[in-house]
């Protein structure tokens, strides 16, 4: 199974971003934080966050980039508990267990949009507002033989 983890290759993302994901954080999407949103919600930092930003699912950040990367099953039960959570003290859910298969439905988009990605895989997203609502469309930037490894961040949600 796989999912994708930010990264950073400058400092861009601390002053476009009201709050940035964290280097090496697991991250989604998070098109559903705008599912209710106009132009007229679209300025300064928060049009960025809306037009390239995935979300971390840690600190509930955003980032421009991040890097498909093997995850354990483990690591995704943890990540939809996170998210659950995210769910009841952001968006109003009742609870962290009536949140859970929307949590696990949105990670699960995530890993079969990683899944035929070659680990260092950078994915970039942009989002744009239609009649019928948010737009999502992924960019797909193939690892180089430079490595990037050096940059992606492995190991588990703790570490």
């Amino acid at each position: 199974m796989k999912l994708a983890r930010a990264i950073h290759f400058d400092e861009s993302d601390q002053r476009v971003f009201a709050s940035p994901a964290r280097t090496g954080e697991w991250c989604i999407s998070g098109g559903f934080e705008f599912s209710n949103w106009t132009e007229a919600d679209l300025s300064g930092k928060a049009r960025q966050a809306f037009a390239n930003g995935w979300l971390g699912l840690e600190t509930g950040g955003r980032v421009t980039f991040v890097a498909v990367t093997a995850v354990e099953p483990s690591e995704v039960e943890t990540l939809t508990g996170l998210l659950a959570q995210h769910f009841v003290t952001y968006y109003g859910a009742p609870s962290p267990e009536a949140a859970r298969p929307v949590a696990a439905e949105e990670i699960a988009q995530m890993t079969d949009l990683c899944e035929d990605h070659a680990p260092n895989t950078l994915l970039t997203v942009a989002r744009e507002l239609t009649e019928a609502g948010v737009r999502e469309a992924f960019r797909v930037i193939e690892a180089q033989d430079a490595g990037l490894d050096q940059f992606a961040i492995h190991g588990d949600v703790e570490g």
